[in-house]
């Protein structure tokens, strides 16, 4: 395991000091909160709005934000795969670029899912083909590479949808996928005839592999894939990482990726027939993954090594688990969105405590992940519709049909403004951008 006591410490120093802004999918502290205040607790299409940019095309990708600079990703009416980046305080395009080409669609999923990743130096970029590409923030590139033809096509059945994860000067890719594939995945065939499920960790500096970790499942069918991201756990002097899929949540240690532990309990029926959509959530002392479709949130306390034991699952949410969307973690609670069901469940993390629950009100499938900031909690539906609900108790404070579905993409903040992504424009909601 990574001793790395000093850079733990300096890692969460430098969370705290850019705190303001939202440089990955789910955002500075890696479980969808900020710390920003002075956010508009509603707004419509034209109240609150600092600007709207339009956008080439859909994608489920969440933007992210470095101080005045906004990075999107998404396809184009030609099939090109690109990474648009945007002036915050103006919403001013400032340069685009073709990363990749040959966009499809299958589901809710295109091949420009997975959002991009900034460290305020470069950003990253990773597409569902495959391509890997770094650039400065003047759009110059840095390095790529092509993981799908060094690998094998990923091999997911809505195609790929995990995003990069940037940690402590290291950039992780998880890739959990089929083997093997099955004749009707057209976009993941090749002349390759295996495909491994693995945890790939690069030196942004170079894109130079610094360990790729092989993670080994005994999960059938469809339930070998996963569109969750890797998280980051720092406890004690250790870093571990955490990934989620293929049955189980693993721990890993950061310095080599080598796998300390593992739990179960992610497909009770064992029938092999559903994916894992969430990503890890770290909250209150314990790790929390969900299982897919009607089963349960699991927490986890892991102690030792190997495959945990019974007793490290300390606690189950069974009523009202979430299928796609991560959970928040925010102001020492943890808050459950059940998209299908349109209801939120707010929970002591520690002990599973239920809190609080209401239905958002809204008759609309929630794919989104909830976001945290400001002492409210901002949802976001398919349809484009946004709810905000207070923090503390279960009060709906504003219903904003926004429409522009289908919309997937988590709302972002930064700089006391949100970022609400529909299928055609970038939103920019709340205060004027600072001059």
């Amino acid at each position: 395991m990574l001793k790395l006591f000093s850079l733990a410490v300096l890692g969460l120093a430098i969370l705290d000091l850019h705190a303001a802004n939202w440089p990955q999918w789910r955002g500075p502290f890696f479980n969808g909160s900020s710390s920003e205040t002075n956010l508009p607790a509603t707004w419509s299409k034209t109240e609150n709005v600092v600007w709207s940019a339009p956008l080439p095309g859909q994608s489920g990708a969440t933007p992210v934000i470095w101080e005045d600079t906004v990075f999107v990703s998404s396809p184009d009416a030609e099939k090109n795969l690109l990474l648009l980046c945007l002036d915050r305080r103006t919403g001013t395009e400032k340069w685009r670029r073709v990363v990749a080409t040959g966009n499809r669609d299958k589901g809710r999923n295109n091949m420009a899912s997975p959002s991009p990743v900034t460290d305020g130096r470069a950003v990253f970029v990773l597409f569902a083909t495959g391509h890997l590409a770094a650039y400065d923030f003047d759009g110059q590139p840095l390095w790529s590479r092509d993981l799908a033809a060094e690998y094998g096509r990923f091999a997911n059945m809505w195609i790929y949808g995990s995003s990069p994860m940037l940690f402590q000067d290291r950039l992780y890719i998880q890739v959990l996928q089929r083997n093997p594939v099955p004749g009707d995945y057209s976009h993941a065939l090749d002349d390759k005839p295996a495909r491994e499920s693995f945890l790939l960790c690069l030196d942004p500096a170079t894109g130079n592999n610094l360990w790729r970790q092989v993670r080994p499942s005994d999960a059938r069918g469809e339930s070998q894939e996963a569109y969750s991201t890797p998280i980051p756990w720092v406890r004690g002097a250790a870093v571990e990482i955490l990934v989620v899929g293929g049955d189980y949540l693993t721990g890993h240690d950061a310095a080599t990726g080598r796998e300390l532990w593992r739990g179960a309990g992610f497909n009770p029926n064992g029938e092999g027939h559903w994916r894992i959509v969430p990503s890890p959530v770290v909250a209150g002392g314990v790790v929390i993954g969900c299982a897919p479709k009607r089963d349960p949130v699991l927490a986890f306390k892991p102690a030792g090594a190997g495959r945990l034991p019974d007793t490290a699952l300390v606690w189950k949410l069974k009523e009202f688990p979430s299928d796609c969307a991560t959970p928040l973690y925010y102001r020492d609670k943890l808050f459950v969105l059940d998209g299908d069901r349109q209801v939120m469940t707010c929970l002591r993390p520690a002990t599973g405590e239920k809190l609080w629950q209401g239905n958002l009100g809204v008759r609309e499938i929630f794919r989104a992940s909830p976001t945290g900031a400001d002492g409210r909690i901002y949802c976001i539906s398919e349809n484009g519709t946004a709810v905000v609900l207070a923090a503390d108790e279960f009060k709906v404070l504003a219903t904003i049909p926004m429409g522009e579905s289908p919309v997937r993409s988590t709302i972002a903040v930064a700089a006391g403004q949100l970022f609400v992504r529909t299928a055609s424009h970038l939103y920019c909601i709340g205060r004027k951008a600072n001059p």
